[in-house]
């Protein structure tokens, strides 16, 4: 099929090149012209595992290429909606400008029958508003169906979410089915074809989907950084507890790392909305338990900064602490509410010497904060530092030799920002370790 994709960001370039790989015709469309020349020669502008094989790939073979020109895109069969959703400044409500000017670029364009699937994080009732909207602008009218099928891609792991999904849904209008059904079915052939779930619900419920899909993992991961101030005070350990209560079936152990919270340019920023768009519909007491999730997660960040204080004995000016990580989390360069950056930056303003070292978002985190010391490399960011701070838990951070890393530094000390460490191989090694939640070493 003719495929269209509006945005080239992560959701975006990932979502097209995906669909290049599952054998359409693709073009991405994007106002951005220095990223659609970057994805025009194949190359990607930020970090993805596998990505910018899959762009090079189709891009080379024809498959997919990119424009900043909605009328080059303006024939496909399909037509999906990847921009970013962004929170309001100075509110908690989701910016959907770009979201609104895709379809006021594209719809008097669309002079034949054709789909469009929003793929976007909005709040609940925008399709139903745009669908609508379309209807209006379309020289095709109500030939012209839209339809929201949202994406539940995680960064790091985004070509493989999004060729094999592990579930798909669809919304629809019931009162204007049109062949929006029919067309995702195409689409998404390989997939359903090899069972992944495809579920069709209204407008709403697919809306409703992600955002509450996305409060969920926060409210478990929030639920257990609550249960690890419990354990910081009476001296149990939150990854034993977790462990333990990970094994009932109707919990599960993943999502239960107690460390230094979610961040990241979906989570924080979608359970915000979706407490706004409650307000909005009236029913806003059905989300005030998000208030506090999203609470506890900024504690968490206090809490580390307040650590580090403690560990240098309350004296922070000048002294000289090594955060190993920027990205909100690994495998990714996104530094959107990191955690980690946010420690750095903080004790920076606090007086400290802070040396940042991450191995894939050091030019997106010296954008954010420009006035923090970035290092070549771990070691590097470790040498002549009184604290070490492991604050994103990437497969460097968690294999590195504590032994070497001990000759290095001035003083033995590590937080364990993300318990990702084996406590007991960095306390042999003559750290002085503490964890999140965890027994003191």
């Amino acid at each position: 099929m003719r495929v269209s994709v509006f945005g080239t960001g992560y959701l975006g370039a990932t979502h097209a090149a995906g669909m290049a790989e599952l054998g359409h015709d693709v073009v991405g469309v994007d106002i951005d012209a220095a990223k659609v020349a970057t994805l025009a020669r194949g190359e990607v502008p930020f970090f993805e595992p596998g990505l910018p094989e899959l762009i090079s790939k189709h891009v080379a073979t024809g498959r997919l290429r990119f424009t900043t020109d909605a009328r080059e895109a303006a024939d496909a069969d399909v037509h999906f909606i990847g921009v970013g959703t962004p929170q309001k400044k100075g509110e908690s409500a989701a910016d959907l400008r770009f979201v609104d000017a895709v379809i006021d670029g594209l719809a008097p364009l669309l002079k034949r029958p054709t789909v469009i699937l929003g793929k976007s994080t909005v709040p609940v009732g925008t399709a139903a508003r745009l669908a609508a909207r379309v209807r209006e602008l379309a020289p095709a009218g109500d030939a012209v169906d839209l339809g929201w099928n949202p994406e539940f891609l995680r960064e790091g792991f985004g070509v493989e979410d999004t060729l094999r999904p592990d579930r798909l849904v669809l919304g629809i209008d019931k009162n204007h089915p049109g062949r929006i059904e029919e067309m995702a079915r195409i689409v998404y052939a390989d997939a359903i074809g090899r069972g992944t779930p495809f579920l069709v619900t209204d407008l709403a419920t697919a809306e409703l989907v992600k955002v509450s899909a996305n409060a969920f993992l926060a409210t478990k991961i929030s639920f257990i950084n609550a249960i690890a101030e419990i354990c910081d005070a009476t001296g149990a350990d939150v990854m034993e507890l977790a462990d333990a209560i990970g094994y009932d079936e109707r919990i599960g152990r993943k999502f239960l790392g107690a460390g230094l919270g979610f961040g990241g340019g979906c989570l924080p920023k979608d359970i915000r909305a979706f407490m706004a768009r409650a307000g909005e519909l009236g029913v806003n007491q059905a989300l005030a338990f998000l208030h506090e999730v999203d609470a506890v997660n900024m504690r968490r960040r206090d809490h580390v900064v307040d650590m580090a204080a403690r560990e240098l004995g309350g004296k922070v000016v000048g002294r000289p602490i090594a955060v190993l990580g920027a990205a909100f989390k690994p495998n990714s360069d996104d530094v959107r509410d990191s955690p980690a950056l946010d420690v750095a930056g903080r004790l920076h303003l606090m007086g400290a010497d802070v040396r940042v070292y991450d191995p894939e978002a050091m030019k997106n985190a010296a954008a954010a904060w420009p006035t923090l010391h970035f290092a070549d490399g771990m070691e590097d960011a470790v040498s002549g530092t009184e604290l070490v701070i492991v604050a994103t838990e990437w497969r460097e951070f968690k294999n590195a030799d504590p032994v070497r890393l001990a000759q290095v530094a001035a003083r033995s000390v590590v937080i364990d920002g993300r318990n990702c460490l084996d406590a007991e191989a960095w306390t042999n090694a003559g750290w002085v370790y503490r964890g999140m939640g965890r027994h003191s070493q």
